[in-house]
């Protein structure tokens, strides 16, 4: 090796377990650099943003960007290509080409970007007009950016941060987002929440080049809540109250949105560090209620994190901790929340001795935070390339602890644990999964890793350092094939970085082949039936040093199963009783059909149930279960509205509905057979005052009438909608 070792190089011979560099480099002789963004390319490419941080001035007073060009054995200052007294505040890179990369210098000296499009090789810079406080990349368009400044503005370039061009001001912060895939027709459409003069907030979208006052639009003709406007994958919410910022809403949190559903979380009135989690149905407008008293732990900004954890690799499966009176308890589902159930406790210790723990009053509870820090591997670790395997920090007993943790592994997805360690630890999957990687946690100092290749079973202890190390995060090779991990961290409070490369790839004694793997059936407690299939995964054989590869291939094959009960649940409106059935809710009157249903269509019956979706079961229970196919009955009108404002004229189509208007000075005009259509009903008024506006529609069965005052106070033509 040609390197120039700095300070400790040490090679494991007997296990082929090797260090390939200690690099101890000396940003700043009195930096302690808490602000740093370590950032990693599929190319051997590291770039380290380190900042020296003066405590009595409150701000960064120097900064210097490190980069590696081979997995960070070497590293270069790369100050001299852009200036050696710009300080810099933050590093982005372009999603969809990680060439490109843009460096915002710090507001407190100057407003400026730093442009490379060669990994950082070299930089263009441009001054700036405006302060930056963050950027969004678009998804698929990698010269496309917007910027929001530190007055609330939300700016756009299509040419990769050289210029810009002012999009809408007093946009709330984090509420601007790019158009969505599929469902928005231009590429360059900007989703915002927007303040108007009066206080108010609005939902607004435009083209990003082209958004002056004539070309905007209002989805939403009101105003919405304040930083209610979420756009995620091919769902666009917002939250609408009584009154602008009504005090009486609950509090709304959307979780997730992939697999064409919404999972939501809502604290209601009565709840304090808890929420209710709801899913819907694919359309997300109906939401039925999947776990109650959801708890939540505060994270270190004092945002509110939900204790509820998908489990990578394995669909349907969830973990979440819910609050029972006083106690806090652990819970596992196999099918989206339809049923939850208590982990079952390891039947031994770390030393063999026999775990006395009956299910329901005790059992094993996990800790389900994510980590803030993305260098730290958080409570608990899944990776979708390892189905099966869930490495967590929790306790066992009656209830949820914080005091005499450990660490647990399960490698059936939940159904049996051992424990692997008495303290805590981050834990990292290397190559797929085939390896674990354990680090004591950051707060205690150590100079050992441990390794795994058997699921956690049996762990090798290697020395790293000769002097203990706080382990402040982990950057781990991306891609699939991770076998080089670069630790940092530092000796104590008051030194300098130090990085260690770990490259262990030497301990890969081939690529697996057919006769390495094993085998493995999902099951939920022997149920071989998970989400409506039976599934069967490929694992490499535990202890088995071959290298998985890119080509590896976790699901060997996934077979249907006939649809039984337990792939249904409670449809909108009904809530599982004591006896296992769904029936209507206290609120919920099932024989009311939908006022968009109209004479002569046709509706969806409910029986109460609706399969879980994406549940692959077929056959079976599925006639019975399935909502059924019928004709609309006749019905009254209900429900008539009448406002002022611009909108869509509409009415029960199908219906022989007569709608009878009196403009109150006189005029009236009668309408029949309404169909849906943009323009509304027009009347000019010719004097001032105040004039009882009404409506009525009418059929065989019945009637309906509504009234609106109308104050006119100068000749103008309004315009007046019925709903």
């Amino acid at each position: 090796m040609n390197s120039k070792w700095i300070s400790v190089f040490t090679i494991f011979h007997k296990t082929e377990f090797y260090i390939i560099i200690f690099i101890k480099i000396h940003f700043y002789q009195m930096c302690i650099p808490m602000n740093a963004s370590f950032i990693f390319f599929l190319i051997p490419v590291i770039l380290i943003l380190t900042k020296l941080f003066d405590f009595h001035m409150g701000s960064a007073t120097e900064s210097t960007l490190w980069r590696s060009t081979d997995y960070g054995t070497t590293y270069e200052k790369m100050n001299d290509k852009f200036g050696l007294k710009t300080v810099l505040s933050y590093l982005y890179i372009c999603p969809s080409n990680k060439r490109k990369i843009m460096l915002l210098t710090d507001p407190e000296f100057e407003s400026s970007i730093l442009i490379s499009t060669d990994e950082g090789a070299s930089f263009q810079k441009y001054r700036l007009s405006f302060f930056v406080l963050s950027l969004l990349f678009h998804h698929t368009e990698e010269d496309w950016a917007l910027a929001y400044s530190h007055d609330q503005k939300l700016y756009s370039s299509l040419d990769f941060g050289r210029k810009w061009q002012l999009i809408h001001e007093q946009v709330t912060p984090n509420r601007f987002y790019w158009s969505v895939a599929g469902l928005d027709k231009e590429p360059d459409l900007v989703h915002m929440e927007a303040h108007t003069p009066d206080g108010n907030v609005q939902y607004i979208t435009c083209r990003a080049q082209m958004c002056t006052e004539a070309n905007r639009n209002y989805p939403f003709p009101g105003f919405i809540d304040i930083s209610s406007l979420i756009v995620q994958d091919d769902y666009i919410f917002i939250q609408v109250g009584p009154c602008t910022h009504s005090p009486s809403l609950p509090d709304l949190h959307i979780v997730s949105t992939d697999e064409k559903q919404v999972f939501a979380a809502v604290q209601e009135w009565n709840q304090n560090d808890t929420y209710n989690l709801y899913l819907s149905d694919t359309r997300g407008i109906f939401f039925t209620l999947a776990m109650e008293n959801v708890k939540t732990t505060r994270g270190i900004g004092g945002n509110q994190m939900l204790d509820l954890y998908e489990v990578a690799g394995i669909k349907g499966m969830l973990v979440a901790n819910k609050r029972q009176d006083s106690q806090v308890k652990t819970y596992i589902t196999y099918n989206k929340g339809r049923d939850w159930r208590l982990l079952q406790a390891p039947p031994t210790d770390l030393d063999g001795n026999e775990i006395h723990c009956i299910l329901p009053f005790c059992s094993l509870h996990l800790q389900l935070q994510m980590s803030e820090n993305p260098y730290i591997s958080g409570t608990i670790s899944t990776k979708s390339s390892s189905p099966g395997i869930i490495v967590a920090t929790g306790n066992i007993g009656a209830e949820l602890s914080y005091n005499n943790v450990g660490m647990f592994v399960s490698s059936d997805a939940g159904n049996t644990w051992r424990q692997i360690f008495e303290e805590e630890h981050n834990i990292w999957f290397l190559d797929r999964g085939g390896a674990l990687v354990a680090v004591k946690m950051p707060s205690v100092p150590t100079r050992h890793l441990w390794v795994s290749f058997d699921e956690g079973r049996q762990w090798s202890q290697h020395t790293f350092s000769s002097v203990p190390l706080f382990v402040d995060g982990v950057l781990v090779e991306a891609g699939a094939d991770n076998q080089i991990m670069t630790f940092f961290g530092h000796f104590s409070h008051r030194s300098e970085w130090q990085l260690i490369k770990i490259d262990y790839r030497a301990i890969f004694s081939k690529k697996c082949t057919e006769e390495d793997y094993q085998t493995w059936h999902l099951h939920n407690q022997g149920e071989p039936c998970v989400m409506g299939q039976k599934q069967i995964y490929m694992k490499r054989r535990p202890g088995n040093h071959c290298m998985l590869g890119v080509d590896y291939s976790t699901v060997l094959s996934a077979e249907s199963c006939i649809c039984r009960a337990h792939d249904f649940e409670c449809d909108y409106g009904y809530e599982r009783r004591s006896d296992g059935n769904c029936r209507p809710s206290f609120w919920f009157n099932p024989f009311t059909v939908s006022r968009s249903c109209s004479q002569g269509q046709n509706f969806f019956n409910s029986t109460g149930y609706r399969k879980v979706v994406l549940n692959n079961c077929t056959k079976g229970v599925k006639e019975i279960y399935t909502a059924r196919k019928q004709q609309c009955p006749n019905r009254p009108p209900r429900g008539l509205i009448l406002t002022t404002k611009d909108g869509k004229l509409t009415a029960n189509r199908g219906s022989n509905v007569t709608f009878l208007l009196d403009f109150g000075d006189g005029t009236a005009v009668s309408y029949s057979n309404l169909s849906w259509t943009e323009e509304g009903i027009k009347h000019g008024y010719k004097s001032a005052g105040i004039f009882r506006v009404t409506a009525l529609a009418e059929n065989t069965l019945g009637y309906d009438t509504t009234t609106l005052f109308l104050h006119v106070t100068c000749n103008k033509n309004l315009q007046i909608r019925l709903h």
